[in-house]
């Protein structure tokens, strides 16, 4: 009993310890900011040069170059000469808020028990007062769509902005609904010796088992009012009617291809999400406007057919298709702090700098449903943006400085941050 009472005190006051250093959420913007002199990368492929950005009452007022204004006698100007301004940059597909130590699954709250869970709402589980927020908040990264993993249909997903009291608050949208669809072989492990690739000899069935269930969820959708409600089916009306998205996790081009094919059927509004061989079909994706959440860049080829930079030049290929995609760290959290520099990392690839800017800002509010509030910096959308003193698809250039969601200007720090300047201090290192 002495025991089990220690490691209750302990998880106790460790939580308490990791909500202690999470910075509070800023207070609403009070009065009009000026960002002057700066370059401006608008997100929809417009660089402004020696521009200014306003904001009032959480939304854009101004963006030009050279402007005359004149600012109100309350209004906060703040000189940007030789730092550029973006759109606040949107992680699509992460576990940002629902998972906090990969090794404690107290911590891990993104998947519940069962294969079709399409009622399981991500946004429920959102921790706002995770340590891990602050450190991708720093990277620039100012919105999250947070996912649920596992099983055949994992649950509803949810777009947030991070820096919040509460979920209530966090939440901008719940998108869509998130199928993970069969594969017709396996790839074998790659943590021992490569074992080869078998045949999912179920996957008709497995598929079947899919059409099945969406039959009867589209019947309980068309029949309106029931003397019996089931939360299951209640959870995927939306889709019918195309108020919101089917993400399907797909990544091999006959999978990709069914899976499409499954999506006319029910006349559903489908994301690919993964789309590792999307490079094949692109001209395909491009005819049907199939929209992409590209995975990483950052990652060794899944196919050993495929070129050993294969991830690095699909989002050039899908851009010259015209495929609306977006890229993303499937499953990531900590990792999203990165995600700027897997946009980078596509540039040296064939995408434009705007291009890949787009790709982690307007191209995945689009795929969203946001684009009409954030994505972009354009004057009546929400004043979400950052200001860098360099490139911020760069990582040796990249310094966020201010970071403003809805006009309010973010608090940076976080605990890694705290950590370097507690042994700087230490060692003398400036």
């Amino acid at each position: 009993m002495n025991r089990i009472f220690l490691a209750a005190c302990l998880g106790f006051s460790l939580t308490l310890s990791a909500q202690s250093d999470v910075p509070a959420p800023a207070a609403k913007q009070t009065k009009s900011i000026y960002l002057t002199h700066a370059t401006i990368h608008t997100g929809n492929g417009k660089v402004l040069n020696n521009a200014t950005i306003a904001f009032d009452n959480g939304k854009i007022i101004l963006v030009e170059e050279n402007p005359s204004f004149k600012t109100d006698e309350t209004g906060k100007v703040i000189d940007c000469t030789g730092k550029h301004i973006y759109p606040g940059i949107i992680a699509a597909n992460t576990k940002v808020g629902i998972d906090e130590i990969e090794a404690v699954r107290a911590t891990n709250d993104y998947a519940e028990v069962g294969n079709y869970n399409p009622d399981a709402r991500a946004i429920i589980a959102y921790n706002t007062d995770s340590r891990v927020t602050p450190t991708v908040r720093s990277n620039g990264v100012l919105f999250a769509q947070s996912v649920p993993l596992y099983g055949t249909i994992s649950g509803t997903s949810a777009v947030v902005q991070l820096d919040a009291w509460n979920w209530e608050d966090a939440l901008i949208k719940e998108d869509g609904v998130w199928l993970n669809w069969p594969n017709m072989q396996s790839r074998g492990g790659w943590w021992a010796e490569p074992a080869p690739a078998t045949t999912n000899k179920d996957y008709d069935k497995q598929v079947n088992a899919i059409k099945d269930y969406f039959r009867d969820a589209k019947s309980y959708a068309d029949a309106g009012l029931h003397i019996k409600t089931n939360l299951r089916f209640e959870a995927m009306k939306d889709l019918f009617t195309k108020t919101k998205t089917l993400y399907i996790n797909v990544d091999r081009v006959k999978e990709m291809q069914h899976a499409i094919a499954f999506a006319e059927e029910f006349s559903l509004r489908l994301v690919v999400s993964g789309g590792e061989e999307s490079w094949m079909i692109a001209d395909e994706l491009g005819k049907k406007n199939i929209a992409i959440i590209l995975g990483k860049t950052h990652e060794l080829p899944g196919s050993d057919d495929a070129d050993v930079d294969q991830p690095f030049k699909t989002p050039a290929v899908l851009q010259k298709a015209g495929v609306l995609f977006a890229l993303s760290i499937p499953g990531g959290f900590w990792q999203e702090r990165n995600l700027p520099f897997n946009a980078g990392t596509a540039v040296a690839y064939g995408l434009s700098k705007e291009e890949a800017l787009a790709a982690i800002t307007l191209n995945a509010a689009k795929i969203l449903g946001v684009d009409a509030q954030i994505g972009s910096l354009e004057k009546g959308k929400d004043a979400s943006l950052i200001v860098s003193t360099g490139d911020v698809l760069d990582m040796k250039t990249s310094d966020v400085q201010y970071a403003f969601i809805s006009g309010r200007q973010i608090d940076l720090n976080n605990k890694q941050k705290e950590l370097n300047q507690k042994f700087s201090k230490k060692y003398g290192v400036n």
